[in-house]
């Protein structure tokens, strides 16, 4: 009986312990002690010290200076710069100026008006007036010709971005070897920062607004050319086999029912795209983009924080109106489409409403633009301006003044930031620097095998000694230190945020249009008032990190949360289960892939504001591509934002590489 009892199950420690050695993650784990055990006293014997070793760097500072220096020599001769950048140059600068021409000939009354009828027949009474007010508002504060600049340079830019972003989008959703060597480019156009490329960017078009539109454009089209890989990609199976099955050719196939079943995902991707290009507003500004970034810029370089916030307003109240409309957009279209397919007479009853619909707003915009024009309303009255800029310097002026130190038993915020740079910055940067470079690595494959494959350990282990190679390994682990604290206290607020709001529909709502303005607000707004309040430092980078950061976290953590299955908060309450044990047991474990989602996303909203952070003192990688920009220095720039797009690779593998690796063939 004992050895019947001895064969049916693993009762004996032997048998327990080869089940365990069976289980992938034990197996991994068990590798990875006799990798090291093996690997950390040969690597310790070679290279005792923690610095990187000298002859494994290479110096790209030569080659890139000459690339630089040839470009300067060459910019007004060669056939290139004539031929093709010249001829780029030139159709962008007609675009924007004919946009523009178009948007003042109405007038402001006209451009409202046809802004609130198209919003109307999109999406209903309530979005058409907030539209209204939103351009209204622009008006009020003296804003209404640099938005009209601005508008016409985002126009240009997000047509170009989604048209670039499309065919890269088709050329990869139809071709997996396509897809495949897109990947790594689309993902160094997002991670890569702004401020790295505008270097080479002004190096060849000069400052100006091709410049700034092309800039615009590698930043904005990469969620386009992703989204539109992915609605293509994922097209349902049993559609494209009926089609497939009444002969249709892979043209007819693309047009009558690929792009239509990834309608959705392309709507997605031109709402993402405009998200994108106007928050390049502020940065394109720096090469002379004009319009409401360059009011933004002039404010403060000049420290006026009302003037600052005169010009960000309109910019959030454009991503706002602009977000709302194209989402509406999406959803009634994808409405209609699913009523014309019926073919009922009601369908095409409906689509004639719409056209007439249609009709009378065109023919009422014509009307407002008209009279404004014979009433010589075209430009907005000056005696309409509201002045905010007076009330909000004083606003800053007291928080400076009350806040900033002297606040009893609290202390004030300088105190605040002095203490988290000395018990929190400081010891992990000093002790990521004070590791021996291997033993990084050794960590970085660590954690991304134990997460992924040894492919996601590879790529992460390849993304952090390529730091090294290019000799920013210091400067690159401060940067490192930085991410990780602005992390940790983006996720702490926001996964606290995010619960409150995904258990109160109330919450929800109230904070919905604060996190739009926090996700839209240009850095550049913000960056004074955190600086009056914590000072020039690492602090103050940080604490603007987790500002732009924050609203992605708590979107993520509350959309998670909600698309938990009812059925199984039902059960937990059935069998008495409390709300915190819901929340532990139920909800946070059901909404894991969301919360990694969040993590992932903090790590890589951190770190694209590591450059905001080297204008306030944040040192490090940011300094470094701030400089090669002031400079004109390419190579410095360049191997900073290198460095910037592989911490940024290094980060993505270790955080989020579970989700990909279960959609395969995705």
């Amino acid at each position: 009986m004992a050895a019947v009892t001895a064969s049916v199950g693993p009762s004996g420690p032997a048998d327990r312990a080869r089940a365990l050695v069976r289980q992938p993650a034990a197996r991994k784990v068990l590798v990875l002690a006799l990798a090291a055990a093996v690997l950390v006293p040969l690597l310790d014997s070679r290279w005792a010290s923690g610095t990187w070793p000298h002859a494994l760097t290479v110096d790209l500072g030569e080659p890139l200076g000459r690339a630089g220096d040839w470009i300067i020599d060459n910019r007004d001769s060669h056939p290139l710069f004539l031929y093709f950048f010249g001829h780029v140059s030139n159709a962008v600068v007609l675009s924007v100026r004919a946009v523009y021409l178009v948007l003042l000939a109405p007038g402001w009354a006209g451009v409202t008006a046809v802004a609130g009828l198209v919003a109307w027949r999109v999406a209903g009474v309530r979005l058409a007036l907030g539209t209204a007010a939103a351009f209204l508002t622009c008006g009020l504060l003296g804003m209404w010709v640099p938005t009209m600049q601005t508008l016409a340079l985002m126009v240009v830019a997000v047509l170009a971005s989604v048209a670039l972003g499309a065919l890269l989008g088709l050329a990869a959703g139809l071709s997996d070897r396509t897809y495949r060597a897109l990947r790594p480019v689309l993902d160094t156009m997002q991670v890569l920062p702004a401020f790295a490329y505008l270097l080479p960017v002004v190096l060849v078009f000069g400052i100006g607004v091709p410049a700034a539109v092309l800039a615009t454009v590698v930043y904005a089209a990469p969620p386009m050319a992703r989204l539109t890989a992915l609605g293509l990609r994922g097209a349902d199976t049993g559609v494209m086999e009926a089609v497939a099955s009444l002969g249709a050719t892979a043209r007819q196939r693309l047009l009558t029912a690929r792009l239509p079943l990834a309608r959705k995902e392309l709507l997605l991707g031109l709402n993402q795209t405009i998200m994108m290009a106007l928050s390049m507003a502020v940065i394109a500004s720096v090469i002379g983009a004009g319009g409401l970034g360059d009011r933004v810029y002039q404010a403060l370089a000049s420290v006026d924080v009302g003037a600052a916030l005169a010009a960000g307003i309109p910019i959030v109240l454009l991503a706002v109106v602009l977000d709302r409309v194209t989402a509406a957009a999406g959803e009634g279209g994808l409405g209609d489409s699913s009523k014309g397919l019926g073919g009922s007479s009601q369908g095409l009853g409906d689509a004639s409403k719409s056209v007439t619909l249609w009709a009378y707003a065109a023919a009422g915009a014509v009307v407002v633009a008209l009279a404004g024009r014979l009433t010589g309303r075209l430009d907005w009255p000056e005696s309409w301006v509201v002045n905010i800029a007076e009330p909000v310097n004083h606003a800053v002026d007291w928080m400076t003044n009350h806040l900033y130190s002297g606040v009893p038993y609290i202390g004030g915020t300088a105190d605040w930031a002095g203490h988290f740079t000395t018990g929190v910055l400081n010891p992990l940067r000093d002790g990521l620097q004070w590791l021996p470079w291997w033993s990084v690595l050794l960590i970085v494959a660590t954690l991304a095998w134990l997460i992924g494959t040894w492919r996601t350990a590879l790529t992460a282990v390849l993304a952090m000694a390529a730091i090294g190679v290019l000799g920013v390994w210091k400067p690159s682990l401060d940067t490192l230190s930085q991410v990780l604290a602005a992390v940790a206290v983006t996720l702490v607020l926001g996964f606290g945020i995010g619960i409150a709001a995904a258990r109160s529909a109330a919450v929800e709502r109230r904070l919905r249009p604060v996190l739009d303005v926090f996700q839209t607000m240009p850095q550049f707004v913000y960056l004074i008032p955190v600086v009056a309040l914590f000072g020039v430092g690492r602090a103050p980078a940080v604490a603007a990190a987790v500002v732009y950061a924050l609203p992605a976290v708590v979107r993520i953590t509350t959309q998670g949360l909600r698309a938990v299955d009812p059925a199984a908060l039902e059960s937990a309450r059935s069998l008495g289960a409390t709300s915190g044990q819901q929340l532990r047991q139920v909800q946070l474990p059901l909404a894991r892939p969301a919360l990694l989602l969040a993590l992932n996303q903090g790590f890589v909203l951190v770190l694209a504001v590591v450059i905001i952070g080297g204008l306030v003192g944040g040192g490090a990688l940011g300094y470094d591509v701030v400089f090669g920009l002031a400079q004109g220095d390419l190579a410095t720039g360049l191997v900073a934002g290198s460095a910037i797009v592989c911490l940024g690779l290094m980060l993505d593998r270790v955080t989020q590489p579970t989700e990909r690796r279960s959609k395969k063939g995705a």
